[in-house]
């Protein structure tokens, strides 16, 4: 066998191409763990602690395995990465022909048939987002992929980009006049050619969730499923493994439904007079649910009369509707599509009507204007199992955070691995010397409305002795927002705030700020890498439990109850020590940064379960005095100031 522990050493191939290669033991480790893995057609749980370089440990025996390989990252951005940084740097070191492809959900894609015939679509968005319009169409002429992620000046939340992109409800597949051409069918063509394809979760699971409904599949066949950051899987494949309608499908397929009557049906004017009735009834039923976002169980909210007179309501305008376009359905494509549509939805909204089974949890979230029903299964391993075997490969799972107190049981569990071998590597930061974790005294208890006072109030001489260079993390906006406020005029640093401009904006304009301070929530506490000096303090506010009252969580808290577990000691406590690691992975990101780590929470010493949030954390001094971050700060500092003058 191939030895990737030689090259990745001092004499190996990355040691004379890449700039700043360091050996890294862990790596060397890992990457031979893997390389014997793929050979033996096994699969593994790893977890590969920040710094270790695992992206190069899987990198590395993957392109010399000869096996068709998907690699699946947490998001769209590590995806782009790792297939235009990383991947071109080790296929270059090893010098090795593969075959590879970049593959993206077709949310991504232009739709060159909607981009052509959505006139009458684009009617419904403002004018400010009509002016994207030319642009795009400029780049339909120029671009070879059609991917969304070349426009950089196009804003993620645009209203325009759900109009020039299909869905797998809408897509005419080989009846579309521009299949030849379609870029979404393209990608896929040349996935299917390569040998190493890099997807992220929400495509691979959306594709696993393709098979169980036997709507056929999207993703070639592989050898080996690489899920990297795959703490993600749990929450995400129980997502994509439910089943949800919101307000926006059925404002969709309004908008779809008139598009196409006006071209194919216009001389049957009870159809439109139906979807505008249609659509009165869906703001009804909105209003039904009140006015403030709630995330609720839905045998909770059906007990009120007036939802259940309203979702009646609605529902027998959909089943008109379906009778008109039934009608129409055989004058085109898009009429039959969207006849289609209208069907499933109606099948499903009736399902609400009804009792829940008890593999499924169903229930209400409420966002903005918009609504979601959702039916979630109770467990998901049983189905994330079975699909993957459909697809006939064996599964490599990596994360920096995937165990607690070293104990995996949390992750594999929930995904059905408990017989998977799993492995643990350990950061290769000297943390004794780059860290210190301070948690500070008399600190409220979290629940009391001064909380968020006494932890400003606690962080600002910290963020003083860091001379700023600190993010903020906190566990709600609510929180964040009145820290904002209790911040604003009280130091002299740059603030920055999650909400106030795009997150990559907001990153960037942290990193070349000098002693910057930002603030942010759930998106700030992951895939977030700023390394060096920028960074030198990260303030937690609380334990990031997940709300108690969440209707999935209740419904799967009994269940545990029923089976003689404890809910928060068996899923509350480790889902949220894996969390608190990901925001304390923020801070260390090479080995010449330091800096503090705070956390706010008087839980971690007062309650008997902070011990096993304290064994899961990097092994860093510990200290409940102020003194020792001014100490801690000061020596660096100084250490600073003598690099520099060297």
């Amino acid at each position: 066998m191939f030895s990737v522990h030689d090259i990745l050493s001092e004499t190996g191939p990355f040691a004379d191409c890449l700039d700043g290669f360091t050996v890294r033991p862990q790596q060397q480790q890992l990457a031979q763990t893997i390389a014997e893995v793929l050979s033996n057609d096994d699969s593994l749980v790893c977890e590969a602690g920040t710094g270790t370089g695992k992206t190069f440990a899987y990198l590395v025996p993957v392109l010399l395995s000869g096996k068709r390989v998907i690699i699946s990252t947490g998001t769209k951005h590590l995806q782009d990465q790792l297939y235009y940084k990383d991947l071109p740097i080790v296929r270059k070191a090893l010098n090795v022909p593969v075959v590879t492809a970049l593959l993206k959900g077709r949310a991504n894609y232009l739709c060159l048939h909607r981009l052509e015939y959505g006139d009458e679509n684009f009617s419904y968005i403002s004018k400010e987002d009509l002016s994207e319009l030319p642009m795009i169409k400029q780049w339909a002429t120029q671009t070879d992929k059609g991917d969304l992620a070349e426009l950089t000046n196009l804003p993620e939340d645009a209203a325009i980009r759900s109009r020039i992109v299909s869905s797998a409800e809408n897509c005419l597949g080989q009846d579309c006049s521009f299949y030849d051409d379609c870029f979404v069918f393209k990608a896929r063509r040349k996935a299917n050619e390569a040998e190493v394809i890099i997807v992220n979760h929400h495509l691979l699971l959306a594709d696993l969730a393709l098979r169980e409904s036997g709507f056929g599949e999207v993703l070639p066949k592989a050898d080996t499923i690489i899920f990297d950051e795959a703490h993600q899987l749990p929450d995400l494949a129980s997502d994509f493994f439910s089943q949800t309608l919101s307000s926006r499908q059925f404002t969709e397929l309004f908008n779809d439904t008139t598009v196409a009557y006006l071209t194919d049906a216009s001389d049957m004017e009870e159809v439109q007079d139906e979807i505008r009735e249609s659509q009165t009834s869906l703001r009804k039923l909105r209003l039904s649910f009140g006015r403030k976002e709630r995330r609720s169980a839905w045998n909770e909210v059906f007990a009120d009369k007036e939802i259940k007179e309203a979702l009646q309501d609605f529902l027998d305008h959909l089943i008109t509707l379906e009778k008109y376009m039934d009608i129409l359905a055989e004058r085109s494509k898009s009429l039959e599509n969207c006849w289609r549509r209208c069907n499933n939805m109606i099948e499903m909204l009736q399902t609400f009507m009804e009792r829940e089974t008890e593999e499924l949890i169903q229930w209400l979230e409420t966002r903005g204007q918009g609504f979601l029903l959702h039916q979630t299964p109770l467990d998901i391993s049983a189905i994330f199992q079975a699909r993957l075997a459909e697809h006939g490969c064996n599964c490599i799972y990596t994360s920096a955070t995937l165990s607690v107190a070293g104990d995996f049981t949390h992750f594999t569990d929930q995904l059905g691995l408990s017989q998977t071998n799993a492995q643990s590597w350990s950061s290769p930061f000297d943390y004794q010397k780059q860290a210190l974790l301070y948690l500070p005294q008399g600190m409220p208890e979290p629940g009391e409305s001064i909380y968020t006072e006494a932890v400003i109030n606690m962080a600002l001489p910290v963020i003083e002795a860091s001379q700023g260079h600190a993010f903020l993390l906190f566990t709600s906006h609510r929180a964040m927002n009145e820290a904002y406020r209790l911040l604003a005029g009280r130091i002299d640093y740059p603030l920055l705030r999650q909400g106030d401009a795009p997150r990559s904006e907001l990153l960037q304009s942290f990193r070349i700020t000098k002693h910057a301070v930002l603030l942010g929530t759930n998106s700030f506490w992951e895939g977030v890498d700023v390394r060096g000096k920028a960074l030198s303090c990260v303030i937690i506010d609380k334990l990031p439990f997940a709300p108690p009252d969440d209707p999935v969580f209740r419904a799967r808290a009994a269940k545990m109850q029923e089976n003689g577990q404890n809910p928060f000691m068996t899923y509350q406590v480790p889902k949220a020590v894996i969390n608190l690691k990901q925001g304390v992975g923020r801070l260390i990101r090479d080995a010449n940064d330091y800096g503090v780590l705070m956390i706010c929470d008087p839980r971690l010493i007062s309650k008997a379960y902070g011990k096993v949030f304290l064994n899961s954390l990097p092994n860093m001094r510990r200290s409940t005095e102020l003194a020792d971050v001014d100490e801690f700060f000061f020596e660096k500092m100084q250490g600073d100031v003598l690099s520099v003058s060297k």
